[in-house]
């Protein structure tokens, strides 16, 4: 990198910092993690489980907060000191290069964050990917979208747990849930919901001919005990049947797959990875009552007739996004009009700046 370029990189992520800095007030942060844990040390604290856990998960998630912080202020201080190397030598060196860049990913998640400030942005995450009508081309589409965030969600950090995987008739994949566990990884990822349309030469046709292919993401909140959804077992009905795919023998022999249906609201939920049909039923009843939940929410707010179109009409004119690979190499977010040509970083994983161009975009919303 040339040092001219370096700089006007280094004076961007300067202003930049220094813009959000002004607020963060680590100090009030530190006096409400002391004064949570102050709490703990109480000889009542266990008598109330609930709140106790509460105050836990509290000051685990304000500890996380500090410690991202104070990462991003060590790593500007290792920037400003091969600034000033550079700026000596008038060149910049490997070392400097890869800290500047480690930097402005850091200060872009940075940004991202501050805008997490909605009740539910700090839970952990379901992720549901469904492909469209079109057979094995959309779902060979579906099977992409699910590496591209098993990347995303590898890059992160964040540990992840499949739910539910329906292989495909050929290739690719009926359906997978998977749930993620990560701070702020429901706030992160909620910018994904809705339907990605795909491009591409087919593959699978022999004449080498366009195809567009369209597959949903739904995104919801695993809730924890502080919120609750009560579901009696009048409430649902529960079906069990064999599984199907991989698993091993016995997953295939017994009736070990679980079905639940929300009689009232009609959503459906189903797990069969478990060997158990308890653990498979727990697990399915995990994600009804995040599903339910997430209906609750987009009920309340004011554009869920806008939601839910988007989530039944898997089809042209719904999406949220286009992934462009033929004739010209383009993947667009029509939300917020972001776009870049760099397709392949972005099937690797690297969706950041399209969730902060939506999360920017949706401030106070």
């Amino acid at each position: 990198m040339e040092f001219l370029i370096y700089k006007e990189l280094y004076d961007d992520l300067k202003l930049r910092y220094s813009q959000i800095n002004e607020y963060l007030d680590l100090s009030d942060l530190v006096k409400k993690i002391d004064f949570l844990k102050d709490k703990t040390l109480k000889e009542n604290f266990w008598e109330d489980k609930h709140s106790a856990s509460k105050i836990l998960k509290q000051i685990s998630r304000y500890e996380f907060d500090l410690n991202f912080y104070n990462n991003i202020s060590s790593k500007y201080e290792d920037l400003c000191l091969c600034y000033e190397l550079a700026q000596m030598n008038q060149s910049v060196d490997q070392e400097s290069e890869d800290i500047i860049n480690e930097f402005l990913k850091l200060i872009n998640k940075l940004e991202i964050k501050e805008t997490l400030n909605k009740k539910d942005d700090y839970r952990n995450a379901i992720i549901q990917i469904h492909p469209g009508a079109g057979g094995i081309e959309s779902q060979d589409w579906a099977s992409m979208l699910y590496r591209m965030y098993t990347k995303w969600i590898s890059n992160n950090k964040f540990d992840s747990k499949l739910i539910e995987y329906q292989p495909g008739d050929e290739t690719g994949i009926k359906d997978v849930v998977i749930e993620i566990k990560g701070e702020y990884s429901y706030g992160f990822l909620k910018s994904e919901m809705g339907v990605h349309r795909l491009v591409r030469i087919s593959p699978f046709d022999s004449n080498s001919r366009r195809h567009t292919s369209f597959a949903s993401v739904f995104v919801y909140p695993i809730i924890d005990n502080d919120i609750e959804i009560n579901i009696n077992d009048s409430d649902i009905r529960i079906d069990t049947y064999r599984a199907s795919g991989a698993g091993g023998q016995h997953v295939n022999k017994t009736d070990s797959a679980v079905r639940i249906t929300h009689i009232e609201t009609g959503v459906a939920v189903q797990c069969q990875n478990q060997r158990s049909q308890l653990k498979n039923k727990n697990t399915a009843l995990k994600l009804l009552k995040s599903k339910l939940y997430q209906l609750k929410l987009d009920e309340m707010s004011d554009d869920v007739n806008k939601k839910n179109d988007t989530k039944k009409d898997i089809s042209w004119g719904s999406q949220i996004r286009s992934y462009i690979f033929h004739p010209y190499n383009l993947i667009k977010d029509h939300r917020t009009k972001y776009e870049t040509s760099n397709v392949n970083s972005v099937m690797d994983g690297d969706i950041d700046n399209f969730m902060k161009h939506y999360l920017l975009k949706n401030i106070g919303e």
